[in-house]
């Protein structure tokens, strides 16, 4: 029986997206932080439950080719793969992908491939960080997983230089003004988080805030345009809700613009930081151009469906190709930039809805083809039912998880739905999330 604080020697067989390398002790699946597939170690058992069996490596005895050093300077623990060669990364997160797709969802068939992202450094286009005080200073960071303990960063390699000079900007305008970070607990002090998004054209910084700057605005603009000369826009966040939730509440431009002009194939986008927007816009570009391929076979003129449209990303792209694109979205910001982008763009064959995906139903349209790019959670059984009621003939499911995306295709196969394709996308380089594109008919 396997209990703390045992050791033992072991052959680590495979390794998962979190970046655990898996061994077998007497039948059991032991998950050994960091390790990698062809290694051998010296482990120590942290926990054992009923459920898995953790453990920790002591010893390092034969590492694997694949191993390389792990240049992240912050121990978030963000980057899970960051130890691993990227070919190998890819691998691991490709048989991750077919593993969720054969075990949770009962298909026959993985993915057809993984496509690799463009860039694997500082290739994100969004930033999230928490803001809180150490040693009597503002700083920021992210959060420790599964906790709130700030970890504060001076640098992220998977975030860009810009970005996080804005972020420093930020805290040490707090420290020379003596601005406190917001406090959770007592519901004290004034800036929560640094919200941050660009494209090559613009740089937005959206503060968020439980309280205004009162007097010192007009100060925190001018300084920050003094160290910051690339941004566009500067927004304020007045957020005073008593959860964690990032962006909530209401949105003052203080100056330039709030949005971010994006282009995706071929089409510009005006987006707000409440809207949806992929973080890797070149990898997002490929899988926009794999959807349009597979939801309009080539001939067709399709009448499409998008549910989880965000700011029409997806939509506007189809909208060329389509006889007429329905996108549906439940954040009234997104539904508006979505419409906004169509005038700009002159697509006159897109009709946008501010709505929740269980009103579904309520939607009198029969599609040819519909488009979901639902949240980590996937679809709602409910959702599942309406959609497959309106008898769609293609359906092409983009997923940020492999587990409910599996859940959700063996749903769609109860009602008549065959996953034909798929293939997987590395949208996250060095974290342990990969983007997955389905193609599902219905059996005639």
């Amino acid at each position: 029986m396997l209990t703390k604080n045992q050791q033992y020697t072991v052959s680590i067989e495979s390794c998962t997206v979190e970046g655990y390398g898996v061994c077998r002790l007497d039948g059991r699946a032991v998950f050994v932080s960091g390790a990698l597939p062809g290694e051998e170690w010296e482990i120590l058992i942290l926990k054992a439950t009923n459920s898995a069996v953790w453990a920790k490596g002591i010893r390092l005895i034969a590492a694997s080719d694949a191993r390389i050093a792990n240049d992240c300077p912050n121990p978030c623990g963000g980057c899970s793969l960051r130890h691993l060669e990227y070919a190998a990364e890819l691998a691991v997160k490709k048989q991750h992908t077919d593993d969720c797709l054969r075990r949770l969802g009962g298909q026959e068939k993985g993915t057809d491939c993984i496509h690799p992202s463009p860039a694997i450094e500082r290739y994100r286009n969004k930033a999230v960080f928490a803001v809180g005080e150490r040693e009597g200073k503002a700083v920021f960071g992210f959060y420790r997983p599964r906790s709130h303990d700030l970890i504060p960063i001076t640098d992220c390699l998977l975030q860009s230089e810009r970005c996080l000079r804005a972020a420093r900007a930020v805290t040490d305008f707090m420290n020379r003004e003596g601005i406190a970070a917001y406090c959770e607990e007592s519901g004290k002090g004034t800036v929560r988080h640094i919200f941050w998004r660009e494209s090559e054209r613009d740089a937005v910084l959206c503060i968020t805030a439980a309280r205004g700057f009162g007097g010192r605005t007009e100060a925190l603009v001018a300084f920050l345009r003094e160290e910051c000369p690339f941004l566009t826009g500067i927004v304020l966040n007045i957020n005073k809700a008593r959860l964690n939730t990032v962006l909530a509440g209401e949105f003052y431009t203080l100056w330039g613009s709030g949005s971010v002009r994006q282009d995706f194939c071929g089409v510009e986008f005006a987006v707000q930081p409440q809207a949806f927007l992929q973080v890797n816009p070149r990898q997002a570009e490929a899988i926009y151009e794999k959807v349009r391929e597979w939801a309009v076979p080539e001939g067709s003129r399709a009448e499409i469906l998008d549910l989880y449209c965000g700011a029409g990303t997806i939509s506007l792209g189809l909208a060329g190709s389509a006889e007429r694109v329905t996108g549906v979205e439940i954040v009234p910001e997104a539904v508006e930039n979505a419409k906004q982008s169509a005038a700009r763009n002159g697509i006159s064959n897109t009709e946008f809805f501010c709505a929740d995906s269980s009103e579904l139903g309520q939607l009198v349209i029969h599609p040819d083809t519909a488009v979901v790019d639902p949240p980590r959670k996937g679809l709602d059984e409910r959702v599942v039912a309406d959609l497959a009621a309106l008898g769609p003939e293609r359906i092409v499911y983009v997923s940020c998880n492999p587990a409910t995306l599996a859940r959700d295709l063996k749903r769609f196969e109860e009602r008549g739905y065959t996953m034909e394709r798929a293939e997987a996308y590395d949208m996250f380089p060095r974290t342990a999330h990969v983007e997955t594109v389905c193609l599902l008919t219905h059996k005639a």
